[in-house]
């Protein structure tokens, strides 16, 4: 994990569509916005943001909504993942995302923005999850 010196053009636009998908958030109890942004092998763009429910534990977050839109949509492969939040911050994707991007976006390129792109992290799905459970290993 490493923090960017310099935010070039293309990883600001890329932020700028997940920052698109996070002022759509429904995000009505912990008013937390995300917004992600996976770019597939085909060029093609998928955006996701958090979608809360009562029952939080069936809610869903913007990393996931963004991957399972490429899969359903037919990529078969995630070249990179952005991810932006609310905080002054970068933001860290939760467990059950981590476990979703070791599995969908395992060699991705993966950018961790603070609100207004200011701070940005380059990481990949293996630091952020060493051990991912992956039952193709096996």
């Amino acid at each position: 994990m490493k923090y960017l010196d310099k935010i070039d053009e293309q990883t600001v636009y890329f932020l700028n569509l997940a920052k698109e998908a996070q002022e759509k958030a429904y995000a009505p109890y912990s008013r937390f916005r995300v917004g992600a942004a996976a770019v597939g092998s085909s060029s093609k763009v998928y955006t996701g943001c958090n979608i809360e429910n009562a029952s939080y534990p069936l809610s869903m977050c913007a990393e996931r909504v963004a991957l399972f839109k490429a899969i359903s949509e037919g990529e078969s492969e995630i070249k990179a993942l952005y991810i932006i939040g609310p905080e002054n911050e970068p933001i860290s994707p939760c467990g059950a995302c981590r476990q979703v991007i070791f599995e969908l976006a395992k060699d991705s390129t993966i950018y961790l923005s603070n609100r207004d792109m200011t701070k940005v992290i380059e990481t990949n799905s293996k630091e952020l999850l060493p051990y991912g459970f992956d039952l193709k290993e096996r």
